[in-house]
């Protein structure tokens, strides 16, 4: 372990966040990094626990605690604390791809786990994680390894998120010669266009690219597979068919008034701003811009904190951010413990912001919209919103959210993004290729596998399992690239 007394005599620290008032000026990372001296201070509070949650990766009541990825989290912080770095790295690529990813934008379940949240506050794995890896780079530990030996066979990866970034990864590294194919112009799918930049710099995927081509990996960029390619084309030219498109059918608001203008679905809003900023630093004008409107999200999770977070960077009037569920309590309750996620009030980054901008907090609670109205150009002006409250509903056998009678009010609205998650893979791909579906329109397969209905086709991440982590799309993408290493081979060394 690190060092025994290390997590009594050392406080948690993290990373400084640029102030809100000024990093909303840019679309950059915004942190600094800990020192190494610090770093290494902060790998001393492991406790190398008898049951290491931080590496579970484990369902409690729905909700994951611990890392899905299986991290081996206290063999690196007792080496980043004796100052063994590369060893650090060693062991972290054993379990994670692309830490340089997770460091970033996993909302970090391994720290959920940590013992020292029964007495105080858990170890920093996160930025420790994000610390390994940036080290590992600069020191030029990490250079392309390209496979010694080649197998022969073939495999197509359609999609190239966090999912089939990493069976690319795995099955390359294995020797089958790899094609990933992606629709957008730009590889990384979720990770390039769903994220943005100020969470996660494009310029780490781009590098990661790169590394993945120089072992071999090819990518092709601007093919729509089942529409530019024929699904039954691939299955012919290759071994292996990976499906990894995502979750990417929005779920959409049923309102009168829905077709009005500047009503847009949130991942085509971050979508054309980062695809703008890295095109031309926004002066394309081929963004959705926000600039002195009247803004809403609808929807409370982190891709409507994304919108708020780029709607302020864009120079909007107003913000407000609509939530169907009471707020959370601030602190854990005790019918909460420990090592269940902590079901409490989070405030991020894009709340934050607007917290500072616009002097409140943009949620509003236990509200919905029951009509958008539109101007006589049939753009939108105006929302009807109505407050909720949870109710028995003795059809349904289970508590919902209803309106509240005389509840309704209206805001100016000139520009409303829709964030309330997806419903499943898009039906396009799933047809031409045959597919049997889940009741949530998943892919279908075997629990616990990813073999498809159809010969030679597998499928893994978010379309799959359904909306999901990052690091859940980085173990499907390592548990699925270990089955099709078997069924081209007959075992798997993965």
């Amino acid at each position: 372990m690190g060092k025994p007394t290390g997590f009594l005599e050392y406080e948690r620290k993290e990373s400084v966040g640029e102030a809100p008032l000024k990093r909303i000026k840019h679309f950059n990372e915004f942190h600094t990094p800990l020192s190494k001296k610090e770093q290494e201070r902060q790998g001393a509070r492991c406790m190398n626990c008898g049951v290491p949650f931080c590496q579970s990766g484990i369902l409690i009541k729905g909700m994951v605690t611990g890392c899905p990825l299986n991290n081996l989290i206290p063999e690196w912080n007792d080496a980043t604390y004796t100052g063994n770095w590369d060893e650090a790295y060693n062991r972290l690529r054993k379990t994670n791809p692309f830490p340089e990813f997770t460091g970033r934008v996993c909302p970090h379940p391994c720290e959920v786990g940590c013992t020292c949240n029964l007495g105080g506050d858990p170890v920093n794995i996160k930025e420790k994680e994000l610390s390994i890896i940036e080290r590992a780079y600069e020191s030029g530990l990490i250079k392309p390894e390209p496979p010694e030996v080649r197998t022969g066979k073939t495999v197509a990866i359609v999609g190239s998120g966090p999912s089939g970034l990493c069976v690319a990864e795995y099955l390359n590294r294995r020797g089958h010669s790899v094609t990933v194919y992606e629709r957008s112009d730009r590889v990384g799918g979720l990770l390039m266009y769903g994220i943005p930049n100020m969470k996660l710099e494009k310029t780490y995927i781009e590098r990661k690219v790169k590394l993945m081509e120089k072992e071999g990996v090819v990518f092709k960029t601007g093919v729509n597979v089942g529409v530019d390619v024929k699904a039954q084309d691939l299955k012919k030219q290759y071994d292996a068919v990976v499906l990894c498109c995502g979750a990417s059918n929005p779920r959409d608001i049923k309102a009168p008034g829905r077709k009005s203008k500047g009503i847009y679905f949130a991942v085509d809003y971050l979508k054309a701003a980062t695809k703008s900023l890295l095109d031309s630093n926004f002066a394309d004008k081929k963004y959705i811009d926000a600039k002195d409107k009247n803004v809403m999200v609808i929807g409370g999770g982190d891709t409507g904190n994304d919108c708020v977070g780029t709607s302020i960077r864009l120079g909007c009037k107003s913000l407000i951010q609509l939530e169907m569920m009471p707020k959370l309590p601030d602190e854990r309750q005790p019918n909460n413990p420990w090592p269940e996620w902590p079901r409490v009030c989070k405030t991020d980054y894009g709340q934050e912001e607007a917290i500072a901008v616009f002097g409140k907090d943009p949620r509003v609670y236990q509200t919905t919209v029951k009509e958008f109205i539109a101007n006589e150009k049939g753009e939108v002006c105006k929302a009807k919103l109505v407050k909720l409250e949870s109710k028995f509903d003795k059809k349904a056998g289970r508590n919902i959210m209803a309106e509240v009678a005389g509840s309704e009010y209206e805001v100016p609205v000139d520009l409303v993004l829709i964030a309330t998650g997806f419903l499943g893979s898009q039906s396009y791909v799933t047809k031409a290729f045959g597919l049997d579906l889940t009741e949530r329109t998943n892919v279908k397969t075997v629990e616990g596998h990813f073999k498809t209905n159809v010969d030679k086709v597998f499928t893994a991440g978010d379309m799959h399992r359904g909306q999901s982590l990052v690091v859940w799309a980085i173990r499907e993408g390592r548990d699925c690239a270990r089955e099709v290493d078997k069924a081209l081979m007959g075992y798997s060394n993965l």
